[in-house]
């Protein structure tokens, strides 16, 4: 896989476009309008929130079939990555980064922000590995990677009770009285996470964020 992303790239001279960053945060979720504000997509719109902090200019990047913003954040050059593949194919876009900027490492400096049915909506737990508990889009990055040692964001978007009703509850969007209450202050809270984890390690970062909500 690595080989035929090299490949790609001798022949893409674009690879040189960007600064190099240290860093790489990919928010999950599926492209397109009418997925735009649906509960899966809570990844993007974390990782949006960090390019807004940080004066980032989104750009679309054809090698690694995703939107890319490079910032600064805590004296670090970091990549925004939202990926442009469907959720089950997103380990592409990480993959192509990573070799891309050989000098990151995926166990300590790559950080995954992800919706997370088993968390209450606007919760989030900031972990440095684990499984993929069911996600499609976690499961193929670290599929192909061959490690669990990734670190990650989940965000919690809830769960509806019934296995069967899933599916349509991580593709509809957040209700009003969650996107005007607490979705706000809680897409905030994640972005602050990310940038503790990025400032001070993931570990530090987790006893001060996986407690509480945003207040």
């Amino acid at each position: 896989m690595l080989l035929r992303f090299r490949d790609f790239f001798r022949r893409d001279s674009r690879e040189n476009a960007f600064p190099v960053p240290s860093t790489l945060v990919v928010g999950l979720g599926t492209p397109g309008p009418p997925y735009a504000s649906t509960r899966h997509n809570i990844g993007f719109r974390v990782v949006e929130t960090l390019a807004e902090r940080h004066a980032g200019v989104w750009v679309d990047d054809r090698a690694s079939q995703s939107r890319l913003s490079i910032v600064e954040i805590a004296g670090r050059t970091v990549a925004l990555m939202a990926p442009q593949t469907f959720m089950n194919r997103s380990g592409e876009s990480v993959v192509a980064a990573l070799v891309r900027w050989p000098a990151i490492d995926p166990s300590t400096h790559l950080i995954i922000v992800y919706d997370d049915l088993d968390l209450p909506t606007g919760r989030i737990r900031l972990r440095p590995e684990g499984g993929a508990g069911g996600h499609n889009g976690i499961g193929d990055i670290l599929e192909r990677l061959g490690s669990k040692s990734v670190p990650r964001l989940r965000f919690g978007i809830g769960h509806p009770g019934a296995a069967g009703a899933v599916i349509d509850w991580v593709l509809n969007p957040f209700s009003d009285t969650e996107e005007e209450g607490l979705l706000p202050d809680a897409i905030d809270w994640a972005a602050d996470g990310i940038e503790a984890a990025i400032a001070e390690g993931v570990r530090p970062a987790m006893g001060r964020f996986n407690a509480k909500r945003a207040e």
